[in-house]
């Protein structure tokens, strides 16, 4: 009995012994096998991206197909981040009502976010509709008298040029050449570009109307599409959340999820923001115009309430040129239009602006002048809108990290503690002299 249990003894060692061995060869492997397999990964992603430069043509006819089949999603999506605020509006009001005639909560929160979202979407269309039944009639009118009056405007001050005698200078000659030139120029523009693009519109019309008639579907499905993102708003939060946390580490997750809200943040305090602080600007210029009796007022009013989406310049890129064309129509209402909008710029940079938008990007000026600048460069006129939040993203990611940084080496995190006298020495200890 006792050799019987002596043996078993030896058997348990030996296979104990052996799972050790197991587990230390077994180890020995991964480690080898791991770094063989991250070696492997390595090049093959560096093959990979390699081949993907010399395909670069195909993969983005590839992605750009994605994107225009993608469409009513990506406009779905676009139109609940926007009508978002409004349907919660909405919805705080329907739902102490219907909390009160229903016994369910669950039934009266979904009835009342259907009657937000209906509500919202109702508000939204016909607030379009009015708008652009205002503005287009308008609009035409004002650039089809801009087409017909500016050539005759333009040659007027070149007889009034000729009248002051200004060739008896060679700067007078040079400015009655430029207006002559310039005149000719736009004269023959309106007479043969214009028309010519007008005959190529008009051959092209099949192609634009269904153009045309597919992104008006594009955009209908996409208002179906955010109904259901709006109605299932939590849902999909939870869902994302969800991945997030399976991929990623608890620590890491956190970090993506409350960058994701501060972006929200900014991202939707900055374009709902400016988008209502252009309407008012476009509007309260309208009425300034309508009261000034000035011409193109209806065309200004847009040019100047578009144009103020753009953090800074925006005001300037509206003002000039419609300043420039008011002025060839009439001197002194352009002086008064000048006049007029430095007052209304004032008021929306140190008044409207500030209520409405507060500090959502929290950059200076000179970083939101940086960001337009770059944004415009590389995207155009959608990088010069979107260029400040997205920068105000990517900077507040930057300052959240160097916090950090300096917390963990427990140094302060304020930088008016670094100006004139803070400074750390070797050590690694904050002093400021100026407080010694």
């Amino acid at each position: 009995m006792k050799n019987q249990e002596k043996n078993e003894n030896n058997k348990l060692g030996f296979y104990d012994t052996g799972q050790k061995m197991d587990r230390k060869s077994s180890s020995i492997l991964r480690k080898h096998f791991s770094r063989g397999m991250t070696a492997f990964l390595v090049v093959a992603a560096s093959v990979l991206f390699y081949f993907m430069l010399l395909r670069l043509p195909v993969i983005s006819d590839i992605l750009w197909k994605i994107f225009d089949v993608s469409k009513p999603v990506i406009y779905g999506l676009v139109i609940a981040y926007l009508i978002n605020p409004l349907v919660k509006v909405m919805e705080s009001w329907f739902y102490p009502v219907m909390e009160d005639r229903l016994a369910s909560k669950e039934k009266a929160k979904k009835i009342s976010r259907a009657l937000g979202i209906f509500l919202a979407l109702i508000l939204t269309v016909a607030a379009l509709v009015m708008l652009l039944n205002m503005v287009i009639p308008e609009l035409y009118r004002s650039v089809r008298d801009m087409v017909f009056t500016l050539p005759g405007q333009i040659g007027d001050w070149a007889d009034k040029l000729d009248k002051m005698q200004t060739d008896e200078t060679t700067t007078g000659m040079f400015i009655k050449n430029v207006l002559n030139e310039g005149a000719d120029m736009l004269q023959n523009w309106l007479k043969t570009d214009l028309l010519r693009q007008t005959n190529i519109l008009m051959s092209n019309l099949t192609v634009g109307v269904l153009n045309l008639l597919r992104e008006i579907m594009n955009i209908l499905i996409g208002v179906i599409v955010s109904v259901y993102v709006l109605f299932s708003r939590e849902l999909f939060l939870a869902q994302s959340k969800k991945c997030i946390y399976a991929l990623f580490s608890p620590r890491h997750a956190n970090i993506f999820i409350h960058l994701t809200r501060k972006s929200n943040e900014i991202f939707g305090g900055f374009i709902i923001g400016k988008i209502i602080d252009s309407l008012i600007i476009g509007i309260l210029c309208f009425i300034g115009l309508s009261i000034l009796n000035m011409p193109y007022t209806v065309l200004v009013s847009v040019i100047v309430g578009v144009t103020n989406v753009i953090p800074f310049f925006g005001p300037y890129i509206g003002a000039i040129p419609s300043a420039v064309l008011i002025i060839l129509n009439d001197p002194v209402k352009g002086l008064y239009f000048i006049i007029f909008i430095l007052i209304l710029q004032q008021l929306d940079g140190n008044v409207i602006g500030p209520k409405i938008l507060g500090d959502s990007t929290g950059l200076s000026a000179f970083w939101v002048v940086f960001s337009i600048l770059l944004g415009g460069g590389l995207f155009g006129f959608a990088g010069m809108v979107m260029g400040v939040p997205t920068f105000a993203v990517i900077y507040y990611i930057i300052e959240t990290w160097l916090d950090d940084r300096l917390g963990v080496k427990k140094l302060p995190t304020e930088t008016k503690e670094y100006q004139e006298g803070g400074r750390v020495t070797d050590e690694g200890i904050y002093v400021n002299d100026e407080k010694i």
